[in-house]
């Protein structure tokens, strides 16, 4: 059941269960299987096929999983599925870290470690809330539509900044920076929110990227190159700077 309390010593139930679809993806689903039905009844088998086809690729792109968030004020945990590919020591988006007005303060602009995640199109798209708080900017960006993996997208590509502020006033920024093939960032949350960790904030459209900027002081509990689960991996325990290392194998 949503919002059910599990544990690490059996407590509650857990089952395999078909995704849902987020309602985003009807209109998109509706038109593919329109076009399929026009060329199927016209007698057009060899479009028909590939827009069935397009039809279940949409619904899978949009699906939307249950997962199962670690509790602990002192975890980050992923706001997106994908692969880690950067971990850099970078000041943050000036967006986040200039007063804006609000009285609420912005990140510090020293330089902190940036985390990105890559989302292929195989990946769910649903993002979610590192930390729970309260969200204190939302920040829309137009621009280019580039590659999201590369370092040079979370300046200049379609982006959206997102600060979460804890009750104690510990801060985490993320970006949703939009990729080759994604053209709209969708939010579900606004300025004012109050966001439990690992609680949905938005999407994005078709292949993307999100970079989430730690505190100070805090170093990654993940490696280059791991595949994460948005709001249940953690990313990094809040204060802990530890040296991980792994093998690729």
């Amino acid at each position: 059941m949503p919002g059910e309390i599990l544990d690490n010593q059996g407590r509650g139930e857990a089952s395999w269960r078909w995704p849902s679809i987020h309602p985003e993806a009807h209109k998109f689903a509706l038109i593919a299987a329109i076009l399929c039905a026009i060329c199927a009844f016209s007698g057009w088998e060899t479009l028909a096929w590939p827009l069935a086809a397009l039809v279940v690729g949409i619904f899978a792109f949009f699906r939307d999983p249950q997962r199962v968030t670690p509790l602990s004020e002192r975890f980050v945990v992923s706001p997106a599925d994908g692969l880690i590919t950067l971990i850099q020591k970078v000041p943050p988006p000036r967006e986040l870290t200039v007063e804006d007005g609000s009285g609420a303060a912005g990140l510090a602009d020293v330089p902190v470690t940036r985390i990105s995640i890559f989302m292929s199109v195989f990946d769910v798209h649903i993002n979610r809330a590192p930390i729970g708080g309260t969200v204190r900017r939302i920040i829309y960006i137009p621009g280019k539509v580039m590659n999201a993996d590369l370092d040079k997208a979370s300046e200049e590509n379609e982006r959206q900044h997102v600060l979460i502020e804890r009750g104690d006033g510990v801060a985490i920024g993320f970006t949703q920076i939009a990729g080759l093939v994604a053209r709209r960032i969708v939010p579900f949350v606004k300025p004012g929110d109050m966001l439990a960790g690992g609680q949905r904030v938005g999407l994005i459209r078709f292949g993307s990227r999100v970079d989430v900027y730690l505190p100070q002081g805090t170093e990654p509990r993940v490696l280059l190159g791991q595949k994460v689960v948005a709001g249940e991996t953690v990313l990094a325990e809040i204060g802990q700077s530890a040296l991980i290392e792994g093998v690729n194998q």
